[in-house]
């Protein structure tokens, strides 16, 4: 108590939030995609990619708060391409519709790949963008027929990239064509690779690798 009888209490008050940032603000808006303003937005955006090429540099990223937490900067050495990718599954292609094979392989329609549709648009701007890297990649958008995302590249060669401590591990050799490979986020999460434990015991460190250690039989010379 004060000299007045007025009580004083130190720290914030309680029951107040606190104030969202610029990018937390961005963040709590895309987590909800089904209001008026998001709803809108999706229909004007959709209707622009729609006119683009299925690849296209963007001059900025469309989600910069989600771009930042996956690693970009706005700097040089960095930018973001669009990337188109149809939905749904795919149709085997075989003429006239018939397989030669055993029953179980006769299917036509509603074949799913074996790669996640984000994955699949890292492998497309990958080729396309030889000598960039892949860091990671976000969903923008979609409509009935298409999804769209961005890839957020890296060019490998640049000084400022190379200067960088904190991004000069993907200048590495080792680093080419990640995307190919399944060593992005999206990849690693296609091979099953965000379980641990038990779930995970034949996945590791690849489901090929792992079979072909259990399937030979090494005996040594001495036993």
């Amino acid at each position: 108590f004060g000299s007045s009888g007025v009580v004083f209490c130190s720290g914030r008050p309680r029951g107040r939030s606190e104030a969202m940032g610029a990018y937390k603000y961005l963040q709590e808006m895309w987590n909800k995609k089904q209001s008026d303003v998001m709803r809108f937005l999706s229909r004007l955006r959709t209707w622009e990619y729609r006119q683009l090429p299925a690849i296209t540099r963007c001059s900025r990223p469309s989600r910069p708060d989600k771009a930042r937490r996956l690693g970009y900067k706005a700097k040089q050495g960095y930018c973001v391409y669009r990337v188109r990718v149809k939905r749904g599954g795919r149709k085997k292609r075989v003429a006239k519709g018939i397989v030669y094979g055993k029953p179980v392989h006769q299917g036509v329609k509603k074949w799913k790949a074996s790669r996640n549709l984000r994955s699949i648009a890292e492998g497309r701007i990958g080729p396309k963008c030889g000598g960039l890297r892949v860091l990671n990649s976000y969903w923008v958008a979609h409509d009935a027929v298409h999804k769209w995302f961005e890839v957020i590249m890296v060019d490998p060669f640049h000084k400022v990239i190379r200067d960088d401590p904190r991004i000069n591990w993907i200048c590495k050799p080792v680093m080419k064509h990640r995307e190919a490979r399944g060593l992005t986020a999206a990849g690693r999460r296609g091979r099953g690779l965000l379980a641990k434990g038990r779930r995970a015991t034949k996945l590791r460190p690849s489901v090929r690798s792992n079979h072909k250690r259990r399937q030979l039989l090494q005996l040594r010379r001495f036993r």
